[in-house]
């Protein structure tokens, strides 16, 4: 009898195991985020970077364009904004789109997760890696930071990640790092040839007694130093060791207090407003220098400056405004950026590493008329410094260093 009552139970539990198991398949399967797409170089060795800055994307078509012509105001909304995005991809066909903050307008925004949706959609709907980090905008509506960097993170075809998962304590949401492999089937396929550096530059200062915009903080700072680090000695060991680092772009918002270091003599493209950096200087500029890869910056946050300069080495670059629930200037067009990196090529037809960096712009006109195409780095001339910026640059940054060594030793 009691050999019966245990066979019986056995039984009983078995169909309760599977499914338990069954269960737990199943919310294993919610959870698990598919596996993070690869980057690589294209069969052209060309790999093609859209930076679309400043979207200011609210409710759509009832959100009203702002600083556009009288002719344009009454049909002009949101959608205007989700067009261009659309003219773009369809122009250019870029391999990665990076937004790069403000991608909402969060106060006039009635639902945060639903304007951030919409004004991903574009991109989401190409098929198109993308990433995104956060300006100073886009937690003003019904998600924090954190919840809006989250809602990103989760979206389709997104590479963006709220944080890195080894790094447990860090400033800010959406700092993260992107390997870009060299073409399939040759030498570089296994190595990152280009590496894209993603930060979160705050919003505004949460420091007594000092006020406007935030900025990168030593905690971030420390990760992308870690991070480069790490990335320059896989790169210069095998296979097929380097005797350089691999060269990296890094995007943000808020732009560093360097771009204050032009003016109309030294830098490609316009500069109609001030530069809207931290009113302190966090000293990023000289980790980027020391670090060394890093050959360019992206920023966005100042609409109606699109201006690239040189300074000791790195170029400091605007993309200009691209939303029209943004600020600008009437009659002066919304515009994007594009960077395209190529690979040099052996003559035997093969694919190596980075031979060179271009940009330009493209205006939402009618023609998509493109402008300020200019060589940022290129490996015959990376390692000589411009003259006019260069030397200048170079004093600036030793007096930089200077200045932190002195604010060290009377420990304020």
């Amino acid at each position: 009898m009691a050999m019966g009552m245990g066979l019986r139970g056995k039984w009983v539990l078995i169909p309760l195991y599977w499914f338990c198991l069954f269960a737990i398949c199943i919310s294993a399967s919610k959870e698990a985020k598919p596996p993070q797409q690869k980057l690589r170089f294209g069969r052209n060795g060309e790999f093609k970077i859209l930076q679309v800055a400043d979207m200011h994307y609210a409710n759509g078509k009832t959100t009203h364009c702002l600083d556009v012509l009288p002719s344009q105001y009454a049909s002009c909304s949101d959608l205007n904004t989700t067009a261009f995005i659309q003219r773009m991809i369809r122009a250019e066909k870029p391999n990665l789109i990076v937004f790069t903050g403000d991608n909402i307008f969060g106060h006039d925004a009635s639902d945060s997760a639903k304007s951030l949706d919409a004004a991903f959609a574009p991109a989401i709907a190409s098929n198109i890696p993308w990433v995104a980090v956060l300006g100073n905008h886009d937690q003003e509506g019904s998600l924090s930071r954190e919840g809006v960097m989250k809602h990103i993170a989760q979206m389709k075809n997104t590479l963006s990640i709220v944080n890195p998962p080894e790094v447990h304590i860090i400033d800010g949401f959406g700092n993260y790092n992107l390997e870009v492999g060299g073409v399939e089937g040759t030498d570089f396929e296994n190595k990152s040839v280009l590496n894209l550096y993603f930060l979160d530059s705050g919003d505004y200062s949460k420091v007594p007694f000092i006020r406007g915009y935030g900025w990168i903080k030593p905690s971030q700072q420390l990760w992308f130093q870690r991070t480069s680090e790490k990335l320059r000695k896989a790169y210069l060991n095998g296979p097929v060791p380097q005797k350089e680092p691999a060269p990296g772009l890094a995007y943000f918002h808020i732009p560093l207090p360097e771009y204050a270091s032009f003016d109309s003599s030294n830098f490609t493209g316009v500069k109609q407003e001030s530069i809207g950096s931290a009113s302190v200087n966090s000293g990023f500029f000289t980790t980027l220098v020391e670090a060394g890869d890093v050959k360019a910056v992206f920023t966005g946050h100042d609409h109606v400056n699109d201006f690239c300069g040189k300074l000791t080495g790195i170029h400091l670059c605007y993309a200009g405004g691209f939303g029209y629930h943004a600020y600008g200037q009437a009659g002066w067009s919304r515009r994007a950026r594009v960077v395209v990196v190529s690979l040099e090529k052996t003559e035997n037809g093969h694919w190596e590493d980075v031979k060179s960096i271009k940009t330009w712009k493209r205006l939402d006109d009618q023609n998509l008329t493109g402008i300020d195409g200019q060589v940022l780095w290129s490996k015959s001339l990376g390692s000589k410094i411009s003259l006019d910026s260069g030397i200048l640059g170079v004093l600036y940054f030793l007096f930089l260093n200077l200045c932190y060594r002195l604010i060290d030793e009377i420990d304020l």
